[in-house]
């Protein structure tokens, strides 16, 4: 795994345990779990607003299809070994804009589904050497720098945060989230399998 390069520049040398494949692979499980979620919440509760000043259902789900583009841009658009001048307004606002635009729930799937693998396969077919490049951070901030491996690996972190808040959600709306029932079913099983060893 790569951490953090000393300096701008620095590349971090390969370990061959933990590489573009794995980081790809754990991403697709990660966004195969988010639209699962996406589908079994019901269209109409797609405007649910858990608390004031949060996002709704839909909106959540659509800042989470478009997470990856930032990681992008830096990374694999720029190819940038500093973040001095990169303009993080203009993108944002670009971000912003294309969030806003009314969605469907199968638009948002698709969304979901479409970005998510233009990610993988974009991520799958780096190289260690390429992954291990330091990119410097903007003055001021802790690290100075950082693994293109670190930053794009924040992609699946990030989106594992807010699905935390889906799965929370799908609670309050009375939907038990699919990873609790598949978990569920599987210590079901395993008691079944050791009561019927004991007759």
């Amino acid at each position: 795994m790569f951490t953090h390069a000393q300096h701008a520049g620095d590349t971090i040398g390969a370990m061959n345990y933990y590489g573009a494949k794995d980081l790809a692979a754990s991403f697709r499980t990660v966004r195969k779990n988010t639209i699962t979620i996406a589908e079994e919440i019901p269209e109409d509760k797609y405007s649910y607003r858990a608390a004031e000043g949060t996002k709704t259902v839909g909106e959540l789900l659509t800042h989470i299809a478009l997470g990856p583009k930032f990681q992008e841009q830096i990374n694999l658009v720029e190819k940038r070994s500093s973040l001095e001048g990169f303009d993080f307004m203009g993108l944002m606002s670009k971000l912003m804009a294309e969030a806003a635009k009314p969605r469907t729930k199968a638009e948002i799937s698709a969304l979901l589904k479409d970005e998510g693998e233009k990610f993988a396969k974009a991520v799958e077919s780096l190289s260690d050497d390429f992954l291990g490049q330091g990119v410097a951070m903007p003055p001021g901030m802790t690290p100075a720098s950082r693994t293109r491996f670190d930053m794009l690996a924040s992609v699946k972190e990030h989106e594992m945060h807010h699905r935390g808040q889906l799965m929370l959600i799908e609670r309050m709306l009375g939907i038990t989230p699919h990873l609790t029932r598949e978990m569920e079913a599987r210590m079901a099983s395993m008691q079944a399998a050791a009561a019927s060893q004991k007759t």
